[in-house]
């Protein structure tokens, strides 16, 4: 038992230092955190969508931003979309689960706002509908997944791909990821 646990830290610290050696990924994190931080400054919002542990990923993402997260400062806007059960179960119910999120995004996604996927397989066909719906509006997207990068990998305008198949690997990563951006963004907008 104890060389399992073990061998589940060793393999998020091996992912992680993948991460670490990617500069590939470095560039699109800063892509990240410059478009974030230029749409905040411009009066625009950051929308998160998930499922499942992607969607509470989502949602403890944009409580960074829309909290704090390392400074005492003035809240930015940002939202993730899954938090209104009775619009997400009403929708589920007369349209798809495949529109909730494009949906949303139609009805409240601006040019200039930011969309953040997270799918660990890429392959999310809500998660997919919402970048298809976000790009007709103008918007800036971002996907989180895992190593592939799935149909969402050609959809982003700004991939962050962990390199590992393991979903809780990738997810683990997508926090560590999601926290870095936030640090930088609060950093920049908030100059002190």
């Amino acid at each position: 038992m104890k060389q399992t646990i073990r061998s589940i830290i060793q393999a998020s610290i091996d992912t992680k230092l993948a991460i670490l050696q990617d500069e590939k990924m470095i560039d699109a994190i800063l892509a990240c955190v410059e478009k974030i931080t230029i749409a905040f400054k411009n009066g625009n919002k950051v929308l998160f969508c998930g499922n499942g542990g992607s969607a509470a990923d989502a949602q403890h993402l944009a409580a960074e931003f829309s909290g704090r997260f390392y400074k005492d400062r003035d809240a930015l806007p940002a939202e993730a979309l899954h938090v209104n059960t009775s619009y997400m179960t009403a929708v589920a119910n007369d349209y798809s689960f495949d529109v909730v999120y494009s949906r949303m995004i139609n009805g409240i996604g601006k040019k200039g706002d930011i969309l953040v996927g997270l799918s660990t397989s890429g392959n999310s066909i809500n998660i997919l509908k919402a970048i298809e719906t976000a790009k007709e509006k103008g918007m800036t997207t971002v996907g989180f997944t895992g190593e592939s990068g799935g149909k969402m990998k050609n959809e982003c305008d700004i991939l962050l791909n962990v390199p590992s198949t393991d979903t809780p690997r990738i997810q683990e990563s997508h926090i560590l990821l999601g926290h870095i951006i936030c640090q930088l963004v609060e950093e920049k907008y908030f100059i002190s």
